[in-house]
């Protein structure tokens, strides 16, 4: 650089470049954006004919609509909005699919194929909406929201978290309004929550194969789809999009044919009897959900006796059981066969035990989870808690009575479940202990079998307390004539006279007889030691559970 001369700068050279270019004529489109609108012009027609679809341009850009045949596929509305969560029976429906560039929600993902599908009385119709570039989304915006009806219903899968979001973004990044629907029904809660015990994953394709029987061939994964739209913006070759446009004509189809599978499985009551059991326990928590507990003790009973019926042929859901599913239902109908020192039972590390053990001992004993296996004595457990919400409590008692004879630790549970029916509903105190008593040896019964259960039997050791304070109060008050729930000065009198007129105390390897101050004395030092009695002489392997 000559010394004297100023350096030019970047900005210097861009001016000094322009300058030197022709000026058009006044009202000339410049050479290069006529270039860029040919080619964009000749990409989106190609693309159209390779889709089999037609090219159609607005003011505001162009895309492809693609119209499938229609298919058969007739659906009871009025018996499908009987179920739980599902739209009126005079709302439209509208499936609605989404093809993406990614699978984020924000401004650098682009919805480029949109796959719609409505009833036409009994017939399905499709419409596919295609982005050629992304100048014409507007155009595409502004299709779609003429085929979404204002008291309509969308009806998508995972669409609540992702399609409609995503969507609605693009409205916004448009400067529009997204369309206005009444209500949008996602399919994937009612896959997780109905059917997804038998099934190895939630995705519609596992809904395809395991649910509705059909097996696609040739067909795109969704992992290379986004590539392949990418491909085509940068080669202008719209083969690759072929396939993706197929695949998504088969996703939108699938959503008809799971609500048509729903209607014609789940929505007529009298076909209970024919579908699988952990099916009906499903749809029983998703009637309860709503508040109605009749029909969701309609579904459990369906469950439990279609469940006990003999069958000559292994159900289909044992069939599609992964080797992982097949290991954990076996783990799941015997909870108990791990002993102490197994490395797969989970360790209990003593300590202060939660103000609410029980509810973390229910789920230890039978998890609660969508996909865990819906066994018998879980469905009993479900059923025993519908039938004391409606105030049927001796049919939960019966229920759980009946729920006990698996020993164990669901029998523990089963029997501090009737001792809170018979304490606080049926005003039975005698019954409580007694109840409160069987659940104590099934719990020394477990910790002489090397399972102890250190923080039930802590809180068992309460229970006793409270309720021998309790029948002592109430005897105190029906000898003296005082109410039957006096001050905490009488019931201390009362708990007094009942140890001076204690009988002598029993040897320390029997069970202690609840009902005897003795016994009340060894189950209050239970609670207060907060561990596993020494194991009883008196508790056999057949040792009965009736109290």
């Amino acid at each position: 650089m000559t010394e004297g001369l100023a350096p030019v700068g970047l900005e210097r050279r861009f001016a000094n470049f322009k300058a030197r270019l022709p000026a058009p004529p006044d009202g000339a489109v410049p050479s290069t954006a006529l270039e860029r609108e040919r080619r964009t012009s000749i990409g989106a027609e190609r693309l159209a004919a390779a889709v089999d679809g037609e090219l159609v341009r607005t003011s505001r850009g162009s895309f492809v609509r693609v119209e499938a045949p229609t298919t058969l596929l007739p659906v009871d509305r009025g018996r499908l909005a009987t179920l739980p969560g599902q739209p009126p029976a005079d709302a439209p429906l509208l499936c609605l699919d989404t093809e993406t560039t990614g699978l984020a929600t924000a401004a650098g993902t682009l919805a480029f194929l949109v796959g719609l599908g409505w009833w036409e009385g009994s017939r399905f119709r499709q419409v596919q909406l295609l982005l050629p570039d992304h100048a014409d989304e507007p155009a595409l915006l502004a299709e779609l929201a003429t085929h979404i009806p204002r008291d309509g219903w969308l009806v998508t899968y995972n669409g609540r978290g992702f399609d409609w979001p995503l969507l609605v973004a693009r409205y916004r990044m448009a400067g529009a309004n997204p369309p206005l629907h009444a209500g949008h029904l996602d399919l994937l809660p009612l896959v997780r929550r109905v059917f997804r015990h038998r099934m190895s994953d939630a995705r519609l394709a596992s809904v395809e194969s395991e649910l509705l029987g059909l097996r696609r061939s040739a067909d795109v994964a969704g992992w290379e789809i986004p590539s392949r739209f990418l491909d085509y913006l940068r080669f202008g070759e719209p083969g690759p999009l072929v396939d993706v446009v197929r695949h998504n004509d088969e996703d939108v189809r699938s959503l008809a044919r799971l609500l048509v599978h729903v209607d014609r499985g789940y929505a007529d009551e009298g076909r209970w009897r024919e579908a699988p059991p952990g099916d009906l326990a499903g749809l029983a928590r998703a009637f309860s959900r709503e508040g109605r507990d009749e029909q969701a003790l309609g579904c459990l009973d369906a469950a439990l006796s279609s469940a006990a019926a003999p069958s000559a042929t292994p159900p289909r859901e044992d069939l599609l059981l992964a080797p992982e599913r097949a290991r954990l239902a076996i783990r799941e109908s015997r909870p108990d066969d791990e002993p102490w020192w197994s490395p797969r039972r989970q360790p209990d590390f003593g300590g202060r035990p939660g103000r609410y053990p029980i509810a973390g001992a229910w789920d230890a004993a039978q998890s609660s989870r969508r996909d865990a296996p819906w066994t018998e004595s879980r469905m009993l457990a479900e059923r025993a808690r519908l039938l004391r919400r409606v105030g049927r409590y001796r049919d939960a008692e019966a229920t759980w009575v009946g729920l006990a004879a698996n020993r164990g630790t669901v029998g523990t549970l089963a029997w501090i479940e009737v001792a809170k029916l018979r304490e606080h509903r049926l005003d039975d105190l005698a019954g409580a202990v007694e109840a409160a008593n069987a659940a104590l040896r099934l719990a020394e019964r477990q910790a002489w079998l090397g399972r102890p259960l250190p923080r039930l039997e802590v809180a068992l050791g309460r229970r006793l307390a409270r309720l021998g304070a309790r029948v002592a109060r109430r005897s105190a008050a029906a000898r003296v004539g005082t109410p039957k729930t006096p001050g905490a000065s009488t019931a201390s009198d009362a708990a007094a006279a009942a140890r001076r007129t204690a009988p002598p105390r029993s040897s320390l390897f029997e069970a202690p007889v609840l009902g005897t101050s003795a016994g009340w004395r060894r189950a209050a030092s239970i609670a207060a030691r907060k561990t596993s009695p020494a194991p009883v002489a008196s508790i056999t392997p057949s040792d009965g559970i009736a109290g």
